[in-house]
């Protein structure tokens, strides 16, 4: 077990922030950790599930000086799942509720990671290096599905994934909720991460008008040009109003952090201007918006 610590000069509230990191070999939980750790918190490397509660207990405990605190946890381990669901129910009983963080990316990324550091995967065995991943994938399922975040590292350097750890558990203390909108091209595949998928490519394709080719989402005249078709702005204003209980539910139940992926044909025009809209459209004090344009710059 590897602690990394960060300590703040304030006292510690006495029920610190609590974060827990998990997800697939390779897909970057260690880079998340430091990211995190940069931005203050404190940060206990490869812990055993069963010890979260009393790694709780140490932030709380009057004495401590911890507000924010991140546990990286490898899922791999034989009664994982057990121990986990058991620390949780025991976390909160003490009034606690950690946030747990996914870290995914596809397999041909995750190939790619394991075959430029020449390791074979954990699970691997005796077969194929996607025998490994497949197998570890099979095992993380559910808490894959139980998480309140997942986050895809596919494509992400780390400097990216650095980056998008910040913007989204950075921010004011005043946020409730954080929504990712995360504009993407179906040709590239939807993103892994997302809760919510859209669409945009009911709407007339700036591509293929040559002044607005080279141009992108982001630029006013393709902007204007998309938002300006029949059913754009009814789609934004709709949308909204479609989140409003769904924002509510997803508040009543604990989740901090959503994620929208706006699709068109390739990630540039479409489904950028429209993401940069309704993160514009959504943001209030209690929810803030955060834009990724993943497939920007790759045409």
């Amino acid at each position: 077990m590897t602690i990394h610590s960060t300590l703040s000069d304030q006292t510690a509230p006495a029920t610190p922030d609590f974060v827990v990191v998990t997800g697939m070999s390779g897909a970057g939980r260690s880079t998340a950790a430091h990211a995190l750790e940069d931005l203050g918190w404190y940060v206990v490397d490869n812990l055993p599930a069963s010890m979260l509660p009393q790694l709780a207990q140490l932030a709380a405990a009057p004495t401590s000086t911890i507000s924010r605190l991140v546990a990286v946890v490898d899922a791999r381990s034989r009664g994982f799942f057990d121990a986990f669901r058991g620390a949780l129910t025991t976390l909160h009983g003490e009034g606690m509720r950690p946030k747990v963080i996914f870290i995914d990316a596809n397999d041909e990324s995750l190939v790619r990671r394991f075959e430029s550091v020449r390791r074979p995967h954990p699970l691997q065995g005796e077969g194929r290096l996607l025998d490994g991943i497949h197998a570890e994938r099979a095992k993380l399922t559910d808490l894959r599905a139980d998480s309140d975040l997942v986050l895809d590292t596919s494509g992400l350097n780390v400097h990216q994934l650095s980056t998008k750890i910040r913007d989204i558990i950075g921010g004011e203390a005043t946020t409730r909720l954080r929504i990712a909108l995360v504009s993407f091209g179906f040709k590239y595949g939807v993103p892994l991460d997302a809760d919510l998928v859209f669409d945009m490519r009911f709407l007339p394709n700036p591509y293929w008008i040559p002044a607005l080719r080279n141009h992108t989402g982001r630029d006013e005249e393709v902007s204007n040009f998309v938002l300006s078709q029949p059913g754009a702005t009814e789609f934004v204003e709709r949308f909204a109003g479609l989140m409003e209980p769904m924002l509510a539910g997803y508040l009543s139940e604990g989740r901090r952090y959503i994620t929208v992926a706006i699709g068109c044909t390739g990630g540039k025009h479409r489904s950028v201007a429209i993401a940069e809209r309704l993160a514009q459209r959504l943001r209030t004090p209690e929810v803030a918006t955060i834009l990724f344009h993943r497939d920007l710059g790759r045409e």
